[in-house]
């Protein structure tokens, strides 16, 4: 059996784009405090939900909701 037999067995005529790929999650770098770090992890742990999903969805709710946050400089 040959690479190119199982192709004769798909048929693309009829699919559609994927609807979900502006949902698509970006992978970054940031740097975060270790307390803020273990904050989301015991959330996590509380929640069942992992600790990066909780970061996600906050910030989510932060951009949604369009606060801004509270700078102080010391």
């Amino acid at each position: 059996m040959k690479d190119t037999d199982m192709l004769d067995n798909y048929d693309f005529d009829k699919s559609i784009k994927n609807p979900y790929i502006n949902r698509l999650k970006k992978s970054i770098t940031i740097r975060l405090d270790t307390d803020t770090i273990n904050y989301f992890k015991t959330l996590s742990k509380d929640s069942g939900i992992p600790y990066q999903t909780l970061i996600n969805y906050f910030l989510s709710q932060c951009a949604k909701e369009k606060k801004k946050p509270e700078v102080v400089w010391e």
